[in-house]
C-alpha cells in the first residue's frame, strides 16, 4: 500500500510563509540592500501560478514512484526561481553560505583585541594588537610568545585551540615569553569591533595628509570611521585620503554614514530606481567637513564603495584618483526562508548624485593611475604609486 504523505492546501503554504519569512538586513560582497517589500496575502492567494505550483509540489510528494525528500525539492523550486531570473546577484543561500556572509559582515565580537598564529617552530605568537582593547590597554606586544591561557598550556596546542579557551572565559590570563622573561596579564573580555578601518598621517609641503583605507563595509564600519577621522582631525591633518581600492563592498548604510560625516545637510549621497519610482536619500546630519578630500579607487573597488566614492565626488567635490572601479550599480536585499536557508536578490538600481547608473561601466578616477606590481611584489608605501599621486595631488597649493 501506497504511504500517503502531506499535503498542503494553498492558504496553508501562505500561513507557513508569512510565519517563517524573517527580512534581513544583510549584504555580502557586491551586494547592497533595501527594505523588503511583501505582497499582501490577497495579491499571493489570487495568483493562479502559484496554486500551479502547490498543485504540482502535492503531485509529486504523493504519486511520484520513488521516495522524495521534500525539503530538497522545494529548495530545488527555489533555485530554479532564483536562476531563472539570471542575475548574477540574485542568489540562495544554503546554511553554510548564510553563516559566511553574516559572519563576514559582522561588525562586533567578544575579545581581549589580538591576533596570534603558530609559527612553524611551534610558537603561538602574538601578530596583531588591536588600539583601544584590553590586550593593547593592558601592554601586550606583538612578537609575544603565549606560553599558558587561564593556567592551561598551549605550546602544543593549535592556534585555533587557544583562541577556544579564550571564547570560553569571561576574565582570561594570558602568559607570555617576552625574550627571556615571562610575563603574565589578567584581562577582562570586551564587546569590541572587528577592525576594517587602518589609518595614517603623512606629511608634505608642510601639510599634514590624513589617510583612512577602508577593507570592508561591515554594520560597524560608520563607527569606526568617524573615531579614527576624529584622531586624525585632533593631531591636526588638513586634507584627507580614503582608500577603498580592493574593498568589494558590504552594508549600504556604512557608505551613507560616511558620506553624512562630509556633506551639507540635504546633498544627495545616492538614489534608488525600483519599477515603480526613484527615491532620493540625503544627507540628514549637521554635520559637515571642509578640507580636500581625494579617493583610491580600483577595479575591485565595488558596490558600497562605489556609492560613497560616488557621493563625496559628485556631492562634496572630491578626487578619484586610481582606475576605473567595479562597476556594480544594482542593489539587493536578503530575506530568511527558514532558520537556516535564505535568498538574496535584487530590487533597484542605484544611482550617483548626478543620476548616472555606473552598473557594467563603473565609476572612472578623474586621474587615472595606473598600479602594477612584479610578480610576488608586495604594496607598500614606497612603491604606491596611486597613494604617491593622491598626496601630491592634495598638497598642491592652488
Amino acid at each position: 500500500m501506497k504511504k500517503t504523505k502531506p499535503t498542503f492546501e494553498l492558504w496553508e503554504v501562505i500561513i507557513i510563509a508569512l510565519i517563517t519569512s524573517v527580512v534581513m538586513s544583510a549584504t555580502t560582497g557586491y551586494a547592497l540592500f533595501t527594505n523588503n517589500k511583501v505582497k499582501s496575502c490577497s495579491a499571493v492567494t489570487n495568483n493562479e501560478n502559484l496554486g500551479e505550483f502547490i498543485s504540482t509540489y502535492n503531485s509529486i510528494i504523493t504519486e511520484y514512484y520513488k521516495e522524495v525528500d521534500e525539503k530538497g525539492l522545494v529548495n530545488a523550486a527555489i533555485n530554479g526561481m532564483v536562476n531563472y531570473l539570471d542575475d548574477p546577484y540574485t542568489t540562495y543561500l544554503d546554511e553554510n553560505s548564510k553563516d559566511l556572509l553574516l559572519e563576514s559582515l559582522k561588525g562586533e565580537y567578544e575579545g581581549i583585541g589580538v591576533e596570534i598564529t603558530k609559527r612553524e617552530n611551534g610558537n603561538i605568537e602574538v601578530v596583531s594588537v588591536f588600539e583601544d582593547t584590553p590586550a593593547f590597554e593592558a601592554g601586550l606586544m606583538v612578537g609575544d610568545i603565549i606560553k599558558s591561557i587561564n593556567n592551561v598550556d598551549v605550546t602544543e596546542k593549535t592556534a585555533e585551540e587557544a583562541v577556544a579557551i579564550i571564547k570560553d572565559n569571561k576574565n582570561v590570563t594570558v602568559v607570555v615569553l617576552r625574550g627571556e622573561i615571562e610575563l603574565s596579564f589578567n584581562l577582562e573580555k570586551k564587546t569590541l569591533y572587528i577592525p576594517v578601518i587602518t589609518a595614517n598621517i603623512y606629511e608634505k609641503n608642510e601639510q599634514k595628509v590624513g589617510y583612512i583605507r577602508i577593507t570592508r563595509f561591515s554594520d560597524t564600519v560608520g563607527k569606526q570611521f568617524a573615531l579614527k577621522l576624529k584622531h586624525l582631525e585632533e593631531d591636526g591633518i588638513t586634507s584627507l585620503i580614503i582608500d577603498v581600492r580592493n574593498n568589494t563592498g558590504g552594508y549600504l548604510k556604512g557608505s551613507t554614514d560616511i558620506a553624512s560625516i562630509f556633506l551639507e545637510e540635504g546633498k544627495v549621497i545616492y538614489s534608488l530606481q525600483s519599477n515603480l519610482d526613484t527615491k532620493n536619500y540625503k544627507d540628514e546630519t549637521k554635520e559637515q567637513k571642509d578640507y580636500k578630500v581625494g579617493i583610491l579607487i580600483n577595479k575591485s573597488s565595488a558596490s558600497a564603495s562605489e556609492v560613497l566614492a560616488a557621493a563625496l565626488k559628485y556631492s562634496y567635490g572630491a578626487t578619484l584618483i586610481g582606475t576605473t572601479t567595479y562597476g556594480k550599480g544594482l542593489v539587493q536585499q536578503t530575506s530568511n526562508i527558514n532558520d537556516k536557508s535564505m535568498i538574496k536578490y535584487t530590487t533597484a538600481k542605484w544611482l550617483t548624485p548626478a543620476g548616472d547608473c555606473i552598473d557594467g561601466v563603473g565609476l572612472a578616477p578623474d586621474i587615472n593611475v595606473e598600479l602594477t606590481l612584479e610578480e610576488g611584489e608586495i604594496l607598500t608605501d614606497e612603491n604606491d604609486i596611486q597613494l604617491e599621486r593622491a598626496i601630491e595631488n592634495i598638497t598642491q597649493v592652488n
